[in-house]
């Protein structure tokens, strides 16, 4: 069934051509092996070349078993493998834990990409994890772009990253690898409410389906499709109007779009300076917003990642700040 489903939501989205070279990354659990399995079901018919990756966080002690399951069956399908490991802990001294853990097996992954000649990374999204994605940002306070979710297909650094799984339920997984008796590899900390996400699946979607809606996560992965669209077209608009994104604008031409639109250029014009807009909030937007309607010539406004907004005669500019230069200690 699953199969058949995941087919509908390739083609819907076009995330897979005749001989495509696809990273896969396969963590042991069971939404990223569902993945490699209906994808290796898929390989003839298209004409893949799957690389299978694992990056091992070093999170858990017991880790390291993680890869030697993923190599064991990486063999037995016949599929080639790259396992790296990453002491995550050690380099989350300032930031989000799961944010770096994000940056780190993307960069894994596109590095094997290049490697490999591929142009696409698979990964096992559901409608679970789009369902808890929405709700995290509703909670931290966001806009259409963030309603949008997990997008079944997404440019990154030149890469397509597409999700063939993201109209699946994690329960309907279970169910797909217990017919076929493949075991996963569980990790016990996603029972734990040690992280926000962990707090939104086990508590707080729990609480809704029992008490509001049982098609609770459905009903949010439509509400992000919906916004997706709505985003997507918004976002050409901006794109035709500006032909190419820089890191410069005419004021008097930012003022005359429609507050959607303005917004929208920003946020590209940041991403386009900064590589992307994780860190910028509804806050900052309104920042911005200010410094381009009252705020005197030359103003700037410092914005998360080094990044700030300057405030000219007929321009508002965005630019990397440098960093401070340090005083040599004195005996």
């Amino acid at each position: 069934m699953i199969l058949a489903r995941a087919k509908e939501t390739i083609k819907k989205y076009r995330l897979i051509n005749k001989g495509d070279k696809i990273v896969v990354g396969v963590s042991g659990g069971p939404d990223s092996l569902a993945l490699l399995y209906l994808l290796n079901n898929l390989k003839e018919e298209f004409g893949l070349k799957l690389y299978v990756a694992h990056l091992d966080h070093m999170l858990r002690e017991d880790s390291f078993r993680d890869a030697k399951f993923v190599k064991k069956i990486a063999y037995k399908l016949g599929l080639p493998l790259k396992v790296s490991r990453l002491n995550i802990k050690a380099q989350a001294k300032k930031g989000s834990l799961e944010e770096i853990a994000r940056n780190a097996r993307l960069g894994f992954f596109f590095k094997l990409a290049k490697e490999s000649g591929a142009k696409k990374i698979a990964l096992g999204h559901t409608v679970d994890d789009q369902a808890e994605t929405v709700l995290m940002r509703i909670l931290r306070g966001t806009g259409l772009y963030g309603l949008s979710g997990i997008l079944p297909k997404r440019n990154i650094s030149g890469y397509e990253v597409i999700r063939p799984l993201i109209e699946i339920k994690r329960s309907q997984i279970d169910t797909f690898l217990k017919k076929r008796k493949i075991s996963p590899r569980i990790d016990d900390s996603n029972l734990q409410d040690i992280y926000f996400r962990n707090k939104i699946r086990n508590r707080l979607l729990p609480l809704l389906e029992a008490g509001y809606s049982r098609n609770i996560k459905e009903l949010l992965a439509n509400m992000a499709q919906s916004a997706g669209f709505d985003y997507d077209y918004l976002s050409r608009a901006a794109e035709r109007l500006m032909r190419r994104i820089k890191s410069r604008i005419s004021l008097a031409k930012l003022k005359k779009l429609h507050p959607a639109l303005q917004r929208i250029i920003i946020r590209k014009m940041i991403a386009a300076v900064a590589g992307s807009t994780r860190r910028i909030t509804f806050r900052h937007m309104r920042e911005l917003e200010d410094l381009v309607l009252n705020r005197p010539l030359n103003s700037i406004v410092d914005l998360p990642g080094g990044i700030s907004a300057i405030k000219r005669k007929k321009s508002l500019s965005f630019y990397r700040r440098r960093p401070p230069i340090k005083q040599p200690s004195h005996p």
